[in-house]
């Protein structure tokens, strides 16, 4: 197994790739899912990393407490929001409910594969 730093940046963005829209995962979810378990820091200083152009839905991954990581009131904070706000994503007080808006990506994967 590769896990050359572009291996693993690779696999992390496999992984963001595939959270649908109106879904969000968080930083340790992404971690686990690219096997790369309790490197969630790492998750978030990928993400961060992307060009400015980037297709990735780099906003759909936050932290476990159904937070933003940005500082509050930031521009990349409101970008963040704005983006999973207008997929359907609800804030109240500054939190959404990864309850309900959670990516559960074992379910998606067994519905999808027929399993």
């Amino acid at each position: 197994m590769d896990d050359s730093p572009l291996n693993n940046k690779e696999k992390i963005w496999q992984i963001v790739y595939q959270i649908p829209q109106g879904q969000v995962s968080s930083y340790g979810q992404v971690a686990r899912l690219a096997g790369l378990p309790g490197y969630a820091r790492y998750v978030g200083h990928v993400l961060k990393n992307l060009p400015a152009t980037t297709k990735l839905p780099w906003h759909r991954v936050a932290n476990s407490k159904g937070e933003l990581s940005f500082p509050t009131g930031s521009r990349e904070y409101q970008a963040q929001k704005s983006r999973l706000e207008a997929e359907g994503v609800v804030f109240v007080n500054g939190k959404f409910s990864l309850k309900k808006f959670g990516w559960n990506q074992e379910v998606d994967w067994a519905v999808n594969s027929g399993a």
